[in-house]
Order: C-alpha cells, then structure tokens, then sequence
C-alpha cells in the first residue's frame, strides 16, 4: 500500500525585547542599582482539542466551503453513518477534499487512521493527476490533518489496502461515475474486501425517483436508491437504514444538464447555445442542491 504521511504543528514562542531608556533622564542616585524590567514572553497560541466534531466544522481552515454544510449536513450524516473517529477509515475519491477538511481532523484527533483513496498519481488522465496532486497540497495546508494516508483506488488497481483491515468505507456522491464507466459493481466488491468482518459503508448519492426509468449509466448523475441499494448487496452487503438527511423534495432530477443544473456546479447554456433565451437560472438555483439518498450497509460478521 502507498501512503502518504504529511503534517505536524510545532509552536514557537517568541521572547519580547524590553524598550531602552531615556538617556534625558536623571541618573539613578549612587549606590542604587536599576534593575531592567522581565522580558514579555508572548503566550503561546492555545492547543485546539478536535476530537469534537463541531469543533472541527468550526475550523478556519474549511473557509467558505462551511456554507455548504447548510446541504450537505456533515455531521448529521456521520451520526446516522455511526462513525467511530478512533478506528480507521476510508473516503473514496475525496476529490478537492470538502469531507477530508472534517474528516481528517476528526479522525486524528481521535487517533483514528483517516485514508483517503485517491486517483493514482500516475493515471492517464490529465483531471486525476492534477486532482491528486491539489489534494496531496491541502493535506500539507492544514497541519490539523495529522498524517493521514493517501492511496490508489481506480477500476484497473482496485483499492490499494490491505484485506480486512478497514472499520469504514464512505463514498459521498461517487455511484455515477462508476456506473458511468460501467465499474460501480467491482467498485463494491473493492469495499466489501477492504472491510473487517462488521464494518460499515455509508453511501451519499444524487437521488432519482423510483418512478423514472434508470440509465445504467446514470448520465444524469441521477441513481434511483433501490438501483444502489441491490448491487451493494449483489457484492454481499447487508443493508441496514436510509436516511433523509440529505433529501430535497424540491429537486425534480429532470434537468437539462443534469444534477449539474443545480448549485454548486451552475451548468447553464452559452449565449449562442439553444435554449439560451428561455433558460431560468434562478429557477434551478432557488432548488438548492440535489435531492440525495443516505445509505448505510454492513458487512456481516463472520460465521
């Protein structure tokens, strides 16, 4: 397994200079002797224990990305998900890191083992490269990370970790683009392998309703919740609970580019594109984010 470990955080404590004397005043009397006044010793910055998940959502290092929590509700789903913060676990394809900046922190202040599956830094593809290679530099931007680890996982290397070893696998909207690329159901097995006996795998996915026909390679971005719910148990999974945490009943799942219509993607027509004229940007915006189901499966223990 390839990992990579980054990160720590020394504190430095600087000593003040005292301020020289007025050679105007009056010298001291004789036989008195002056003494100079202690040095100020600036205080060191206190130690921010962030075991606490709140605590970490409060973190500055996740800036402007906190307003997405309004839809993507973090630290309800990892309630409903049952995340133990002290055991090891696995976040595939963690892209630009928006779930690493809670996870990582939490995990480690915890003494937990946060791994982050990531594209192969040498993959093929220009994107994957350059995805890894944003996501290794975040890692080493915020020393609140601890040392996690980073490693392979794509359909030609499957998930670089050894069998059995992992408490928890997450995937947060990932289920399209394997389905696209015709590896969602290896994708499982991957994840079923990678688990200890027990452990769990929580699912976030853009949700379509079950009433519309499924494309097996969602090119909408859109995954009907029973769809996922059987290849999850197809690869031996138990399922245990949904959650509706992460719903939007406002989201229809029928727009013109998809899930990525709606925030944060924004997709919309150029002005010399058909439909330009008549498009609505603010109708997709007012919808919010997309409806998404919140699943939670189990591997069974061992007989």
């Amino acid at each position: 397994m390839r990992s990579i470990f980054l990160g720590s955080l020394s504190a430095v404590a600087l000593l003040g200079l005292s301020a020289c004397g007025n050679p105007a005043e009056e010298p001291a009397e004789e036989g008195v002797t002056e003494t100079a006044a202690p040095a100020e010793t600036e205080a060191p910055e206190p130690v921010v224990d962030y075991s606490d998940l709140n605590t970490v959502l409060a973190g500055d290092w996740r800036g402007e990305a906190a307003e997405r929590d309004a839809w993507r509700h973090p630290a309800e789903t990892l309630e409903f998900f049952g995340v133990d913060p002290s055991s090891t676990i696995v976040e595939i394809w963690p892209g630009g890191g928006w779930y690493a900046d809670v996870l990582a922190p939490w995990i480690a202040a915890n003494d937990g083992t946060y791994v982050a599956a990531h594209f192969p830094a040498d993959s093929s593809s220009d994107y994957r490269r350059r995805s890894r290679a944003n996501f290794e530099a975040r890692v080493s931007d915020v020393p609140a990370y601890g040392e996690p680890e980073i490693v392979d996982f794509n359909s030609e290397v499957g998930l670089v970790v050894e069998a059995g070893s992992v408490d928890a696998v997450l995937t947060f909207r990932n289920i399209h683009n394997w389905m696209a690329g015709g590896v969602a159901e290896p994708a499982f097995a991957e994840f079923y392998t990678a688990l200890r006996p027990g452990g769990i795998l929580g699912v976030v996915e853009h949700r379509m309703p079950s009433t519309r026909q499924q494309d097996p390679m969602a090119r909408s971005g859109y995954v009907q919740q029973d769809y996922v719910i059987a290849m999850a148990e197809e690869a031996g999974f138990e399922f245990v609970e949904a959650s509706e945490v992460n719903a939007n009943p406002a989201d229809t799942a029928d727009h013109p580019y998809g899930v990525w219509t709606l925030p944060p993607t924004r997709r919309s027509p150029a002005e010399d594109e058909e439909g330009f004229e008549d498009f609505d940007r603010a109708q997709y915006d007012a919808i919010g984010e997309s409806d998404r189901m919140t699943l939670l499966f189990r591997k069974p223990d061992a007989e």
